[in-house]
């Protein structure tokens, strides 16, 4: 039987294929090329080849996207009317749960089917991410660890592995080895997104501004390119550090040229969207014309339901374009989907409400009602998804409405609470500053 670049047996497969179906994992799971592309391919070349539509299922699932959810689900029923092999049937019972929306349970199957399949590299991306999305790092890290012993170097996807430990790493507080991993990795396959995107993780954690910019300007020519899906979230990091310096222009320049040029509209993209204006509109800057801009590409992307980190985020567009009855709308969405049996319940009801109802309170004005709905939820913040630099976002807020509040015990200690983490940061010297009058 035919085998994939990782040595696992696939069912009604071609050579040909098979080489393009391995194209697209590569593209996939490196984050350059057109993995659809490839798939669809691989597909046309052997009708009943099962993992190409598997694999087409986990990446519109992975978008967290209520508009790719039908497609997802199309996946699924094609991949499982075709011949598969207990392989592919165990990725087939993960992919249903997530093409659904029950996210822990297929991260759960996927983690069983990862002991069984430790070289599958498709189905550790996919771990990887979900987990993300579940604010579950610490398995973003082991899961990955404890497979790279079964994984040779020598086996196509391992500096994939290597770069996704790399992640888990930084996720979990280990910068140092988190930035030599992905600097390897870096060097060994230089096209790879998630390396590059994990040392710009780690200047933005440890407040290495300076260091950020100049590490992806030496690397430009390889992620600021077409085949890189997902450069606008590198373009988002290199903003932030220019907040971070206290150089508002650049920021809203990179915005307005090469993020924009490179936004999808997809949920976790907008997502970045969001979060830029938001830091921006509470430094001061007039971006009101973008917020006007952004509210209708956010059209059909949340729906209070499906992915909470998602609606805090359209949320904001909402609320700063002056429509807040469409916030009013997605909270009562949310408080819906909070009341309800849904997997994602408890995590609306007690983290995503209140972050919810603390960003309108913030945009009304009420800064005090801000940090009594925020400052009890951020002890709970993790459960929302994202990474630590996504999630800051609602800490800012926080420590912006205690300054405008005039908490000066509580904004004192935000203040020093970032301040000590990122000690040269503009942003945060001025949160210290409004925070003692």
């Amino acid at each position: 039987m035919l085998q994939d670049a990782q040595g696992h047996a696939v069912s009604g497969a071609t050579a040909n294929a098979v080489a393009l179906y391995n194209q697209a994992i590569h593209a996939a799971t490196i984050g350059h090329g057109d993995a659809m592309g490839a798939l669809d391919a691989a597909i046309a070349a052997a009708p009943d080849f099962a993992m190409p539509r598997i694999a087409k299922g986990w990446l519109f699932a992975l978008s967290r996207d209520p508009m790719l959810a039908p497609r997802a689900q199309s996946a699924v029923r094609d991949a499982a009317a075709r011949p598969t092999n207990d392989r592919e049937r165990s990725h087939l019972a993960a992919l249903q749960k997530a093409a659904t929306g029950a996210r822990l349970a297929a991260i759960g199957l996927l983690d069983r089917h990862l002991m069984a399949w430790p070289r599958d590299i498709l189905a550790h991306q996919m771990a990887l991410l979900f987990d993300l999305s579940q604010g579950r790092v610490r398995w973003m890290r082991d899961r990955t660890a404890r497979a790279l012993p079964q994984f040779p170097r020598a086996v196509p996807g391992h500096a994939a592995l290597q770069s996704f430990h790399a992640f888990g790493l930084e996720e979990n507080g280990d910068y140092a080895r988190a930035e030599d991993v992905s600097r390897d990795v870096a060097d060994a396959e230089p096209h790879s997104w998630f390396a590059h995107h994990t040392v710009s993780h780690v200047m933005e954690m440890m407040g290495r501004a300076e260091d950020g910019i100049g590490w992806m300007a030496s690397r430009e020519a390889y992620w600021a390119t077409r085949e890189h899906p997902n450069q606008d979230h590198i373009w988002w990091h290199k903003a932030l550090y220019h907040l971070d310096l206290g150089q508002y222009d650049e920021a809203v320049a990179i915005y307005d040229g090469p993020f924009l040029a490179s936004e999808k509209k997809l949920a976790m993209s907008l997502t970045h969207s969001s979060a830029l204006l938001w830091r921006l509109d509470t430094l001061g800057v007039d971006v009101a014309a973008r917020w006007q801009a952004l509210l209708p590409r956010w059209e059909g992307h949340a729906d209070g339901r499906w992915l909470v980190f998602a609606d805090l985020h359209a949320i904001m567009a909402e609320l700063r374009s002056g429509h807040e009855a469409l916030a009013e709308t997605r909270l009562a969405a949310m408080r819906a989907t909070a009341a309800s049996d849904d997997e994602a319940a408890e995590t609306y009801r007690e983290v995503g409400v209140p972050l919810a109802e603390g960003l309108t309170a913030f945009h009304r004005g009420d800064y005090a009602q801000a940090v009594d709905w925020l400052l009890p939820a951020r002890f709970e913040l993790w459960r929302i998804g994202g990474s630590a630099a996504q999630r800051d976002v609602f800490d800012w807020t926080l420590a912006e409405a205690a300054g405008r509040a005039e908490l000066r015990d509580v904004a004192v200690s935000l203040a020093h609470e970032r301040l000590a983490l990122k000690p040269h940061s503009a942003v945060n010297r001025r949160f210290l500053a409004a925070g003692r009058g």
